[in-house]
């Protein structure tokens, strides 16, 4: 097994807290930037696993984050610990952040940044931190912060279009662009390991169904092809939307859990940036990422307009 050589670390997650985990050959683990798909790909996994629409329990309880402080690490262990059936483990760490073992399956997602930018913008508003710091402080106490924990959120500015332009240059270790871009390029670099599945947001929403089957090829699991269409109705955002006291993790945190599943759309930020927003972003992608991975990710060039999804 391959050790993490960085530590990622802030007020919410800390990734040594995956040291001495007991991994299982089998494991799966989901490995994303956050507001990329990362509960979708759980889902995902979660329903092929169990192989029926109605997971035995809600999916907070199959499946969580070692990395946040607002579960002891001990508690995380002996979550996983007691698990009989292929484990689901979700993380927002980086690949060289993490263990790295042969016998695990690691799946990454990718999405366009700019939708990402006003997906966190989304989760923000929604997020009620007095429950995130009475977690975290009943978890692994408070003593700790030198400051509210909005700190490491981007700056709440009176407009849309600010707080979009302060996620892009947000330092936080798991917010903002240049994290993200980091966190991709890792798994870019890794997407031929045998054990290393890199999947696309856009995809997922164009071909579930497709992007499903190939999920269930790289872990091995075999299902039934009458089964398939009930699950991929599961899977679809609409359906975990509706059930979202079923899916939405940590579901306290939540001023409204359904908001959790916000809009899930692609394009949403044509309405807010013109052709020279468009250039300072480009050159700023440049700086942070190789071109075939921004290609990529952006489905091509980034001033080519692609139909937004709904």
């Amino acid at each position: 097994m391959r050790q993490p050589t960085v530590r990622y670390h802030n007020a919410i997650m800390d990734s040594a807290r995956w040291e001495g985990f007991p991994f299982r050959d089998g494991d799966i683990v989901i490995s994303t930037p956050a507001k990329c798909g990362t509960t979708w790909t759980q889902t995902i996994c979660a329903l092929l696993i169990f192989q029926t629409p109605e997971l035995p329990r809600p999916l907070d309880d199959i499946t969580v984050w070692p990395d946040m402080k607002t579960r002891s690490q001990a508690d995380v262990f002996a979550f996983y610990e007691a698990q009989q059936h292929r484990r689901v483990i979700k993380t927002h760490t980086p690949f060289d952040g993490l263990p790295i073992h042969d016998g695990v399956t690691y799946l990454a997602v990718g999405r366009d940044p700019r939708d990402v930018a006003l997906s966190w913008d989304a989760h923000f508003q929604n997020t009620d931190y007095d429950v995130v710091l009475k977690l975290r402080d009943e978890a692994v106490g408070n003593d700790d912060l030198t400051g509210e924990l909005t700190d490491d959120a981007p700056p709440q500015l009176e407009s849309e279009y600010d707080r979009f332009w302060a996620w892009m240059e947000h330092p936080d270790v798991q917010i903002g662009l240049p994290s993200m871009l980091h966190h991709m390029s890792g798994f870019w670099a890794e997407r031929e390991r045998s054990n290393v599945l890199l999947l696309h947001y856009d995809e997922l929403k164009a071909d579930l169904a497709g992007q499903m089957r190939a999920i269930a090829k790289q872990l091995d699991i075999e299902v039934p092809e009458q089964r398939w269409p009930e699950l991929v109705r599961a899977a679809t955002f609409d359906s975990m939307r509706n059930r979202a006291k079923e899916f939405a993790p940590v579901l306290a945190m939540w001023r409204d859990p359904k908001q959790f599943f916000n809009r899930g759309v692609t394009g949403q930020w044509r309405d807010l940036l013109d052709d020279d927003d468009l250039r300072r972003y480009e050159e700023q992608v440049a700086k942070l990422a190789v071109p075939e991975l921004v290609d990529w990710l952006h489905r091509g060039p980034i001033t080519t307009a692609t139909p937004a999804g709904h």
